[in-house]
């Protein structure tokens, strides 16, 4: 990492934004405030590879060594898609004596009141893997049963003796006084050294102990993975020059150090889709509109968000590997796991550039929500995808040309924040 004064000295800030399909990159000048924007295939087993190939293919077009570059922001689907494809670390669960079962009995919102088939999503930490330590706060905070410290080293050698790699410690009301789940969580991190330990109350520190439980566990199950990511995608910057100050977008918009990231990656869910709201605020603010809708289409999915008076809608009823609704492609509430950290609303259906058209029973048309991701990718794209997709359509109609190349673009889209004096002209 680099001080701040070098931070401030450096041209150009980057942003990167991995998706499922595409890997893209913007390259912004800071004093002139040009950008330059490059786009590549992602790369599903490794997105760490797109990530430095993406920044490889636009620094050498335009010219622009690796040390003229102050800060990187980084979006990316790492953390979403590891509980989707169900790649998350082996997790364990402890909490307060009598709740070892909060995980299974979740809630009793369903997505179809009537559908009597439906069955909820399966803990992301089955009951074998649940613990339960003697303690008990009352709704106040007042110490109805002290913290019994040898039930928790009895629970810990329970652990360690099933070989897991995350642990959440989620103890009743610890929201109110975290005293005993602090002393959870460190006699944890004596005994299983090197396992990922994430306490409730320094991830979603409120009431409501499933929704507080199931975040903790969120953030537990892909801890692990999003943390070997980020060192990854810092270790490839490094050797390839980089000395900037890395960042990632929060799915609330905001940002956050890797470091940050790699402790708590569920702030980081949507992270992608936070950042194009991000972008439509900062482009209708230089346009002098307020309210706007934006609409991001990516390769596998369509998202829309609302901003009002500059404000982007900003919830904490979210959830995450939810079922798609059928007809429409939105998420079904209630089919997913919730998570408690600010989120930008969104409303998202599967149909994005790479969405699968097929036939129904009925012999309807159908989009999505199954992409061609980005291998093999759209038929047109000519690496082995044989389904047709709507980039296909889009070809075949003459909407896209067969012959423009799009892996870097030149583009005027006004300036930076720290260069609007010299304002130019934004154009689409």
């Amino acid at each position: 990492m680099i001080d701040e004064s070098t931070t401030l000295a450096a041209r150009y800030r980057l942003g990167v934004d991995i998706g499922g399909t595409f890997t893209d990159a913007v390259l912004i000048d800071e004093r002139s405030g040009a950008t330059r924007i490059a786009k590549l295939p992602t790369t599903p087993v490794d997105p760490s590879i797109g990530f430095m190939n993406v920044l490889g293919r636009l620094m050498t077009d335009v010219g622009v060594r690796p040390a003229e570059v102050g800060t990187i922001v980084h979006a990316t689907t790492v953390a979403t898609n590891s509980v989707i494809e169900g790649r998350i670390a082996r997790t364990a669960f402890v909490t307060t004596r009598g709740f070892r079962d909060i995980l299974e009995i979740a809630r009793q919102i369903r997505p179809s009141l009537y559908d009597l088939q439906f069955e909820k999503p399966p803990p992301l930490v089955p009951r074998h893997r649940c613990f339960e330590v003697a303690e008990r706060l009352t709704a106040t905070g007042e110490v109805l049963v002290p913290l019994d410290e040898a039930s928790v080293l009895e629970a810990a050698g329970a652990i360690r003796a099933l070989d897991v790699e995350a642990v959440a410690v989620c103890l009743l009301h610890s929201y109110i006084d975290a005293t005993h789940e602090n002393r959870v969580a460190a006699i944890l991190r004596e005994v299983l050294p090197g396992v990922a330990i994430s306490a409730s109350a320094d991830i979603a520190p409120e009431f409501r102990e499933y929704f507080r439980a199931s975040t903790t566990v969120v953030n537990a199950a892909i801890q692990p993975a999003v943390a070997r990511y980020l060192d990854r995608v810092a270790k490839r910057a490094v050797a390839a020059g980089y000395d900037a100050l890395l960042l990632v977008m929060q799915s609330g918009g905001g940002v956050m150090s890797f470091d940050q990231a790699a402790r708590r990656p569920v702030f980081m869910i949507e992270s992608g889709p936070a950042a194009g709201v991000v972008a439509t605020i900062d482009l209708a603010e230089r346009l002098g509109i307020g309210d706007v809708i934006s609409f991001d289409m990516r390769g596998t999915t369509a998202k829309v968000g609302l901003v009002s008076g500059g404000v982007p809608r900003v919830t904490k009823d979210f959830e995450v590997g939810g079922v798609a609704t059928p007809g429409i492609g939105g998420v079904a509430r209630g089919s997913g796991y919730p998570i408690r950290t600010p989120v930008i609303e969104l409303v998202e259906i599967g149909a994005g550039g790479g969405s699968i058209a097929w036939v129904d029973n009925g012999d309807v048309l159908r989009i999505g929500p199954l992409s061609a991701g980005a291998e093999p990718g759209p038929a047109c794209y000519r690496r082995g995808g044989e389904e047709p997709t709507v980039s296909d359509a889009n070809l075949v109609l003459g909407r896209l040309s067969p012959t423009a190349s799009s892996a870097v673009k030149w583009s005027w889209t006004g300036t930076s924040r720290s260069a609007r004096s010299r304002r130019a002209v934004p154009h689409v």
